[in-house]
């Protein structure tokens, strides 16, 4: 039976058409993966399009749902099969700059918004390291905190331009970390790293804005993750305010804690929504725990999380226009070669 509390849930699911989508509760925000999207570039697209506006008439009627993807370009690319290969994050940066960065955003953000997303997991905030095996690589711009805020910023403002919100992604920094949060907790014993991976974040982050919280170990969140600890999200010492959510729940870096922990840790701390991706077992695992919170601890949350969905485009129920894509994809191919 579906609870009220579900619609924290910003989920993950199986299928590629609405009819084969079964969450068993109504969800506030859905994610879609490589595994949601038909490969074929001919009808791929079409396909998506009609998945989202489905979905969207099923949960969305009352107030838009927040439909996500991660299109950064680069390694994650989850449009690849149909666009094909597109320069990473660093790359845009290093060849064109804060214009190149823009304008980029543009393009995903007008991408997004033909296939009926609203919210792109986007941009990478994070400082580039070098280090291999983290997961991060190219997806950062810059070894420069204030070079990182220029290319950010940028691409958010392409990005939202185009009616898709943007996310700040992984608060407070990864930069440094020799470990890869999907599989464990990375840890930064360093205060000053710390600090330095904070400041791109600092003149881009806003009320209205998502932020995703890494799950990071540091000297000041007390042994938790940062996405579960209170004092690294709605209670950071920082002033930074936004629109949180915590990094996939069901993540390696916060895998030994209990449902019911992510749970409660996350709401404590502030966090908006529940992002959590992957499979079946993890989506209802921590559907579960939700239900079983107590109201004062998630109605707070549920207000919030409604209240920036109140402020997404309302979907349009056209149908896909396949002279607009084919529009975008030249367009596209061009900005690939320059």
């Amino acid at each position: 039976m579906t609870h009220a509390a579900h619609e924290l849930l910003w989920t993950g699911f199986q299928g590629l058409d609405p009819e084969h989508v079964e969450l068993g509760f109504r969800p506030g925000g859905i994610i879609l993966f490589a595994r949601n999207l038909d490969p074929d570039p001919l009808c791929g697209p079409e396909r998506c399009h009609a998945l989202i506006q489905g979905l969207q008439a099923r949960w969305g009627r009352e107030i838009p749902l927040a439909v996500a993807i991660d299109q950064e370009g680069g390694a994650v690319s989850r449009l690849r099969p149909w666009v094909g290969e597109t320069p990473s994050f660093r790359s845009i940066w290093e060849k064109g700059g804060a214009e190149a960065c823009r304008h980029w955003g543009v393009l995903w953000g007008r991408g997004c918004r033909l296939l009926g997303f609203n919210v792109d997991f986007a941009p990478v905030a994070d400082l580039w390291d070098g280090h291999i095996g983290t997961g991060m690589g190219d997806r950062c711009a810059s070894t420069e905190p204030g070079r990182v805020a220029r290319a950010v910023g940028a691409f958010l403002n392409g990005l939202e331009s185009q009616g898709v919100r943007g996310c700040l992604k992984h608060f407070p920094g990864l930069g440094g970390t020799r470990v890869d949060s999907h599989r464990a907790l990375p840890e930064l014993d360093d205060p000053a790293q710390v600090a330095r991976n904070l400041e791109p974040f600092l003149p881009l982050a806003r009320p209205d804005r998502l932020i995703m919280v890494a799950h990071l170990k540091t000297p000041h969140t007390e042994g938790l993750p940062a996405s579960l600890h209170h004092g690294s999200v709605a209670g950071n010492p920082w002033g930074i305010r936004g629109l949180w959510l915590p990094d996939d729940l069901e993540m390696g870096g916060c895998a030994q804690w209990s449902w019911e922990d992510r749970v409660r840790l996350c709401l404590e701390a502030g966090q908006e929504s529940l992002l959590v991706c992957q499979t079946p077992q993890g989506v209802n695992a921590c559907a579960k725990a939700a239900a079983g919170m107590p109201e004062a601890l998630w109605s707070p949350a549920l207000d919030r999380f409604r209240q920036f969905r109140s402020h997404l485009p309302i979907p349009q129920a056209t149908s896909f226009s396949q002279e607009a894509w084919r529009t975008w994809l030249e367009e596209l191919r061009g900005a690939i070669l320059e």
